[in-house]
């Protein structure tokens, strides 16, 4: 790996402070569907040390393509970022995917550029587009000096993952984007998200349903300042362009005033955790998407443009919080790939994020069950035992 002495602001100190909110138990995106049970689980805080230290790994590559003799992901090279071998089995057929650098979260940011730049280069043979969830850890630097090493086609939503805690996450992140952005630079950021499930997680904690209701309207008086002091910031960095802001948050749980802020909205569709049958999980997802997200922002005087922020298919779950209960169909790299073939090859209309880049172990010891298996890497960034199938990816904006 070349020396990161290019790269700035990735040495920052650590933050000891534990900012952000304790997540809760699992099952997080059940509220897709109203009535469902869901967590939120919020994302990491602090600086890390970023060195130029090669992980070696000796687990051996689960897909068609085996892993190199040194031991690093088939697909990588972090001797020289820009310079890598493609790894046969990916196929750059995604719109784009979920991503969050392992060792992202409190109190111990773990992740490093190297780690980062193995990412996008895996990354970059899927996709030509990432979202990030939050700015802790020094995610947002790390993401787009990883890009500017590699000198891949990779654009990024950033994301400040803020709480209910008087500003002090939204202004801690909002400080490492701006970081970012003059660093950086902006040619590689498509938007920067404000909120992941602000709204669904304020209005269950106080034992509501509608997100437009009470409790709704009380977060969104929170969320929506947060969101318009974003585009000030941003404007305020004189970036060459005009960079969108947008809000993610549980598909039935979008406060209005809160989309008629934004310039686009990010929407969690889980036909896992709505009980589909993977034979109608790709269906269901299309007509859940289209008719709750879509249709209800098109009435709205903004129009922001719809995305979905979360799809996919677990494929392995533990004993710890085990449900028998979870759905009709296994969780499965079988039936991964048959959402895959289902849903990725039909979606020439949708903008969406595919859930997730790799399987994150911390989930399935916090929380269990499915939630640390939903990559299509597993967590030493094995590719599974998936065929990607070769498709356009032009969806129309709605």
């Amino acid at each position: 790996m070349t020396s990161a002495g290019p790269y700035n602001n990735l040495d920052a100190p650590p933050n000891n402070e534990w900012l952000e909110r304790t997540p809760k138990p699992s099952a997080r995106r059940k509220y897709i569907i109203i009535g469902a049970v869901l967590t939120v689980v919020a994302l990491a805080v602090a600086g890390i040390t970023a060195g130029v230290v090669v992980s070696k790994r000796n687990a051996n590559n689960t897909s068609s393509a085996a892993s190199s003799p040194s031991g690093v992901p088939a697909g990588t090279n972090p001797s020289t970022p820009a310079n890598f071998t493609l790894n046969p089995a990916l196929v750059q057929s995604f719109y784009g995917i979920a991503y969050t650098p392992l060792g992202s979260q409190l109190p111990d940011c773990g992740n490093s550029l190297d780690e980062v730049i193995e990412d996008i280069q895996l990354l970059s043979q899927l996709t030509t587009s990432i979202r990030l969830y939050g700015a802790d850890c020094n995610q947002s630097s790390l993401v787009l000096a990883a890009i500017e090493a590699t000198q891949v086609n990779m654009s990024v939503y950033l994301g400040n993952y803020p709480a209910m805690d008087n500003g002090t996450a939204y202004d801690r992140q909002k400080a490492e984007i701006m970081l970012a952005l003059q660093t950086y630079g902006a040619e590689h950021v498509a938007g920067v998200t404000v909120g992941n499930e602000f709204i669904l997680d304020y209005v269950t904690q106080e034992g509501e349903t509608d997100p437009n209701g009470p409790a709704g309207q009380t977060a969104a008086a929170v969320l929506v300042p947060w969101i318009q002091d974003t585009r000030t910031m941003l404007s305020s960095l004189n970036l060459g362009k005009t960079i969108p802001v947008g809000n993610a948050d549980a598909g039935s749980y979008f406060n209005t005033q809160v989309l008629e802020a934004v310039d686009y909205g990010l929407s969690n569709v889980h036909p896992w955790f709505a009980n589909q049958s993977i034979n109608d999980a790709a269906g269901w997802t299309a007509d859940f998407f289209l008719t709750n997200n879509v249709e209800f922002a098109a009435n709205l005087t903004n129009n922001p443009r719809m995305f979905i922020a979360e799809t996919g298919w677990p494929t392995d779950t533990s004993q710890f919080n085990y449900s028998p209960n979870d759905g009709p169909s296994l969780a499965s790299v079988a039936n991964l790939q048959i959402f895959i073939d289902t849903f990725v090859s039909n979606q020439n209309k949708t903008g969406y994020f595919f859930f997730e880049y790799c399987d994150e172990p911390w989930k399935a010891t916090t929380y269990g069950g499915v939630e640390g298996y939903w990559g299509l890497f597993d967590s030493n960034k094995n590719f599974k035992n998936l065929t990607i199938p070769t498709c356009s990816v032009s969806p129309t904006s709605y």
